[in-house]
């Protein structure tokens, strides 16, 4: 059962903020323990792409948008892996050294790069997907299967208030 609002505003009421003259104690700040959580769970999840494949977390997320796609535009990329211009740049130059993607012009507009992952990238694709998705598994396996809904639907409340 969720607090109701007047005992969330007890619980928080000798914090003080910022706006009040009082104090911002980081670890209890929401952002900063968003954060931390975010990236404990990026590190856990490294695990499976670094260790055993030797992927950064730049590659493994350029892998995993190419994974699921034919081909993608880089500048599309961005977006989709909140990854920078120059993060997805050195990305597809690492998964295309090693053969796992590979470049071209688009057709239409010589200016704009169309990556894809070639045959060894592909096989690559699959071999991690069951790790990875094993993983996710663990991580959610300390929830109830209700807190992990109500975690999917936190997430999408935040996310699409932030947009």
């Amino acid at each position: 059962m969720g607090r109701s609002g007047e005992a969330r505003d007890r619980e928080t009421a000798g914090r003080g903020t910022a706006q009040d003259g009082g104090e911002l104690e980081l670890q209890q700040y929401f952002p900063y323990r968003l954060a931390r959580l975010a990236e404990q769970v990026s590190l856990a999840v490294a695990e499976v792409y670094s260790e055993r494949f030797a992927l950064t977390r730049q590659e493994w997320r350029v892998l995993a948008i190419l994974g699921v796609r034919p081909e993608i535009a880089t500048k599309e990329i961005g977006p989709l892996t909140t990854l920078d211009k120059m993060q997805v740049s050195r990305a597809v130059q690492g998964l295309e050294s090693r053969g796992i993607a590979s470049r071209k012009h688009h057709a239409g507009d010589r200016r704009e790069l169309i990556v894809a992952l070639t045959p060894a990238g592909r096989a690559l694709y699959r071999k991690i997907v069951p790790f990875a998705l094993a993983r996710e598994a663990e991580l959610l396996g300390v929830l109830t299967a209700e807190e992990a809904k109500v975690l999917d639907r936190v997430m999408h409340k935040l996310s699409a208030a932030l947009s």
